[in-house]
């Protein structure tokens, strides 16, 4: 596909995206059946798709999808008794209101549902994605994807999910279900787990769609405002994270001037709307390391001490193997006294059995020690570690950058 025509498609699923989510919304609500209401809006995007590139985006691309969605709603409608009453509220636009979209999401997001197929079916049904388009993004056959949505809309309807938002005694544990599902595909977005590309763009995009759309249906909760300043800090060094031959580009060794400042401000903003609020969490705390870099003119004027302060208070709210294994990170970069590598190492060592088990096959977690290592002047040792860790990979980005430090040495 040349320049001209990917740009073209990636402005036509844009698009789609921005009308798509909130047309199924819309239906669910009129129709009552989520399934319904997919399947209607999943037959609009089909065609849109088959004529657009042809016949070109239309003027109004939100009343041409609900044309289209509305024909196949009217089938649906007929096969039913309360066909008249329900056939006014079709008109555009369509009753979308921001509640429709959040009982959407958490619907798509419910506990209920395998992790896989919640993704699927938030990419489907809210960014409006087709089949095709998550199986490539996820590097799965079409028919997988196919088999987790059917699955999904089946158990959907079997267990009687509601088309609701969570009372307020639920809404923290199925919030946080939401938000693992943005973040887990924004990190799959960010550096892919698998594949032959280093990234996908157009997830970490969609994620951060979704994370600005929860963010503006739910203004107060500090969590979500979190998790959107957290991506959003994260894509603003997009463009400096590879080389143009996409090769990966560590942060110390990252052209700062290719930031994008002004997303970081604004990022840096929203995280201080969330704190204001006083409800702390670990997507703010996140957020807030990241911020640290990011706010750093250079690597080597970088608050090593303050992120392993922010780690410490991650650990309190959120302990796992990982935030430990970062803390130690930012432990061997902070100078002496407080930290260094020797420091970093013992911490590592430290680990419980758990969070070594946990850890054995996480990549990061060898690249680590080897980095480590190396400092301590333990060549062999590191060498070890680096060709572990080059086992264990799986992005072609990192390993060819493990590739390249055992060359050195």
């Amino acid at each position: 596909m040349d320049h001209g025509r990917e740009r073209a498609h990636g402005e036509l699923t844009r698009v789609l995206r921005e009308h798509a989510g909130r047309l199924t919304a819309s239906l669910v609500h009129v129709l009552g059946d989520f399934a319904a209401a997919e399947d209607v809006v999943a037959d609009a995007v089909e065609t849109a798709l088959r004529r657009w590139p042809v016949d070109g985006v239309p003027d109004r691309p939100d009343a041409w999808l609900l044309t289209v969605a509305r024909r196949r709603g009217l089938d649906v409608l007929r096969r039913r008794t309360v066909y008249r009453d329900k056939l006014a509220q079709l008109d555009w636009p369509p009753r979308s209101d921001p509640d429709d979209r959040l009982r959407l999401v958490f619907v798509c997001c419910h506990p209920a549902l395998p992790r896989a197929a919640q993704i699927a079916l938030t990419l489907r049904a809210v960014c409006g994605l087709t089949t095709a388009q998550i199986a490539a993004a996820f590097l799965v056959p079409e028919a997988t994807v196919a088999q987790r949505l059917t699955r999904a809309k089946r158990k959907i309807a079997e267990a009687g999910i509601p088309y609701r938002v969570p009372s307020d005694a639920e809404l923290p544990d199925r919030l946080d279900q939401v938000l693992a599902v943005v973040y887990l595909l924004f990190n799959e977005g960010y550096l892919t787990s698998g594949g032959d590309r280093s990234q996908a763009r157009d997830l970490a995009d969609d994620a951060e769609w979704l994370a600005a759309q929860l963010a503006w249906l739910m203004p107060r909760r500090a969590e979500v405002l979190g998790l959107l300043a957290l991506i959003r800090l994260h894509q603003a060094r997009a463009d400096a994270r590879f080389t143009p031959g996409g090769e990966l580009v560590l942060l110390r060794d990252q052209d700062r001037g290719r930031w994008d400042r002004a997303a970081i401000a604004e990022a840096v903003a929203l995280l201080e709307r969330a704190a204001a609020l006083r409800r702390p969490g670990p997507y703010q705390l996140q957020a807030a390391i990241v911020a640290v870099h990011a706010e750093a003119p250079a690597w080597e004027a970088t608050d090593w001490f303050q992120i392993t302060v922010l780690y410490d208070m991650l650990l309190a709210l959120a302990p796992s193997p990982v935030h430990r294994l970062n803390r130690a990170i930012a432990l061997g970069h902070t100078p002496p006294p407080h930290g260094g590598p020797a420091a970093a190492l013992a911490a590592l060592d430290a680990l419980t059995p758990a969070d070594r088990r946990a850890l054995e096959r996480y990549p990061l977690l060898h690249a680590t020690r080897a980095e480590l290592l190396r400092a301590l002047d333990r060549p062999r040792a590191a060498r070890a570690a680096d060709r572990r860790a080059l086992e264990l990979a799986t992005n072609p980005a990192q390993q060819a950058l493990l590739r390249q430090r055992l060359t050195w040495d």
